[in-house]
């Protein structure tokens, strides 16, 4: 192996997230449709759901740890992204009704989603985002607001505090 760094041109290093985006997006739709054709649709789905859900729980409990590592407390606006800007750059905060939400423009799992015709098999991946801040705060809610997956122009996400039982009745 060569001594010699290589820098990347941020294109380059797109490119390359990009590639990998790509992978992870047929693995799950890969795994999800295996699972539908071996044991029909609603067993299979069920379980990539549960797949998705430990995932998420693991990605969750990574960012509790580092920011708990940083001395934080474990809010909304302290949980460290795990998403790389190079791969989600088109995403924005906005405020809709008072409320802080992040919006993504451009989802390139999606996009390999719609392309293969099986949006319904790649919004089970969606269910990472509810699993993941339940594992990192499970008095915090992720909310799919938006999703092009449902047909929406973009992607919106609200991360709410849980409301208590008290607050339910």
């Amino acid at each position: 192996m060569a001594d010699k760094k290589q820098m990347l041109t941020k294109e380059e290093a797109f490119q390359q997230v990009k590639s990998m985006i790509t992978r992870a997006a047929l693995i799950h739709w890969a795994f999800a449709k295996t699972l539908i054709d071996e044991l029909g649709e609603k067993k299979g789905k069920t379980l990539a759901k549960k797949a998705i859900k430990l995932y998420g729980k693991e990605v969750g409990k990574r960012v509790k740890e580092r920011t708990l590592a940083r001395s934080l407390p474990l809010t909304r606006d302290n949980f460290q992204d795990d998403l790389p800007d190079l791969g989600w750059a088109d995403r924005e905060k906005v405020e809709v009704d008072g409320e802080i939400r992040s919006r993504i423009h451009t989802c390139h799992l999606a996009k390999v989603w719609q392309e293969l015709g099986v949006p319904e098999l790649g919004r089970i991946y969606c269910f990472v985002d509810q699993a993941k801040y339940e594992a990192y705060n499970p008095e915090l809610q992720c909310v799919h607001v938006k999703n092009v997956l449902d047909g929406d122009p973009y992607c919106e996400l609200a991360v709410r505090p849980k409301k208590s039982k008290a607050n339910k009745e």
